[in-house]
């Protein structure tokens, strides 16, 4: 009889820590639905990146650095767009949230030469993983990472999604979007970036505290230059086509 009992409150137990894990899992849903239809329209103030940053700068007792002013997709200079899809994500325009092609190629090449996969995340991917999550990487938070993605390509427009991503990703040591990389490194407004200028940040997004867009090695400068020429194969920006029809 005691030990009947005893199953019958561990199998209670399992119960309630399932619905206690169910509640948490939507909780944490309709939190971050509601950032996304906020941060729809609204600039988007600081993201857990931003955080981790100024964290690791007091550690090491670093000046804190958070450049960072966001400016209207409107008044970043086009050429600045371009290079950033042609660098990041070139089927930004024509794909939903995924280059399955670019994360199959990844895959193949990683199991060839028996090393990690190499990223293959979009710009829509990326602006998720920016906004609510750290740099650390985790298979876990994978699932997570899928369901926003979609959720912000389902909920926003193409605009949107590169408007947020060029305002709050790194682009150097505590710098922060396109205007503040714009005034940092050629001491000149987002509108004002040349092609060339463009594509000297754009070149050092992988790793931006490393590289530098004005001073750039010759690595840099190669990237650069593919940069460049491939811009105009992007076409003209989705929402720039809308406007002109």
């Amino acid at each position: 009889m005691a030990k009947k009992t005893g199953e019958n409150k561990l199998i209670k137990l399992i119960k309630q820590s399932w619905q206690w894990v169910i509640m948490l899992l939507l909780l944490g849903f309709q939190l971050t639905l509601f950032f996304v239809i906020l941060y729809r329209i609204m600039p988007v103030p600081v993201t857990p990146l931003h955080l981790v940053r100024v964290y690791e700068q007091l550690r090491d007792g670093k000046e804190v650095k958070l450049k960072k002013d966001w400016t209207s997709i409107d008044y970043v200079s086009e050429k600045f767009c371009l290079a950033v899809i042609t660098a990041e994500d070139a089927k930004f325009n024509r794909h939903y949230g995924f280059d399955f092609e670019q994360i199959q190629n990844s895959i193949e090449r990683g199991l060839k030469r028996g090393k990690k996969l190499r990223g293959a995340s979009t710009i829509s991917q990326q602006t998720a993983k920016n906004l609510f999550f750290t740099p650390k990487r985790s298979w876990i938070r994978k699932v997570p990472e899928v369901i926003i993605t979609l959720t912000l390509e389902l909920l926003w427009t193409k605009k949107r999604i590169l408007e947020v991503y060029i305002n709050i990703i790194e682009m150097g040591d505590g710098i922060y979007g396109a205007e503040a990389a714009a005034l940092y490194y050629f001491q000149k407004p987002s509108s004002k970036l040349t092609s060339r200028e463009s594509s000297l940040i754009a070149a050092c997004l992988p790793n931006p505290r490393k590289w530098k867009a004005n001073k750039p090695t010759s690595y840099i400068n190669r990237k650069a230059n593919r940069i460049q020429n491939l811009m105009h194969y992007i076409g003209e920006l989705p929402w720039k086509e809308t406007a002109e029809n």
